[in-house]
């Protein structure tokens, strides 16, 4: 056990594309490195580009599966990066699990809310603004919603956006531009409905 801890000591400082090409050659502890410097990233932009957290979580374990399977055809000449390829390999996960299924509210992540009636006013106020947010980016076309959640909510730069979706940076920053711009009218529509039901 300690020689295993040891090892991954020494490989942290291995770059992702040695990993899988070690990985490819049945590394287990390269794997497990892997998947422990991308699994939460890449889990939380499952989460967001389905709304499911099973779902995702389905899509990272696919997604790993891949990794172990595919690491041996892994050419090490490519210039792609693994982080932009594996980003990819997620991002067309959650479009395959898109494309059979209809949207639907998680209703396991509602919470109960206890104690201090304002406090629990500005919880739900908080939850109900997430999830407008997030049925607004459902409605955006793909690739569209894609750059947002990349840009926005991953943190990655234009560039790495861009090659992850595999188009130009101008491309991408006309997807990021009409993707804010549809994310405006969604949510201000949204707006103007509920103030016609309220009032």
């Amino acid at each position: 056990m300690v020689a295993t801890k040891d090892n991954e000591r020494q490989q942290s400082g291995i770059t992702d594309e040695a990993l899988i090409l070690r990985v490819g050659d049945g590394d287990r502890t390269a794997y497990k490195i892997l998947m422990d410097r991308h699994l939460r990233m890449n889990l939380a932009f499952a989460t967001r580009l389905l709304g499911n957290p099973h779902e995702a979580e389905d899509v990272m374990q696919e997604a790993f599966v891949r990794v172990w399977k595919h690491a041996a055809n892994w050419d090490p000449s490519r210039k792609t990066r693994f982080t932009t390829w594996f980003y990819r390999v997620v991002m067309n996960l959650c479009l395959d699990v898109k494309r059979k299924r209809r949207p639907s509210v998680d209703l396991s992540e509602a919470t109960e809310v206890e104690g201090d009636e304002q406090a629990a006013d500005g919880l739900l106020e908080e939850k109900q603004r997430a999830e407008r947010v997030a049925e607004a980016l459902d409605k955006l076309p793909e690739r569209q919603r894609s750059a947002v959640i990349l840009c926005y909510l991953q943190g990655k730069s234009n560039k790495e956006a861009a090659e992850i979706l595999e188009v130009s940076v101008n491309a991408l920053e006309a997807l990021l531009v009409r993707g804010r711009r549809k994310l405006a009218e969604i949510l201000s529509k949204e707006k103007g409905d509920l103030l016609e039901e309220t009032g």
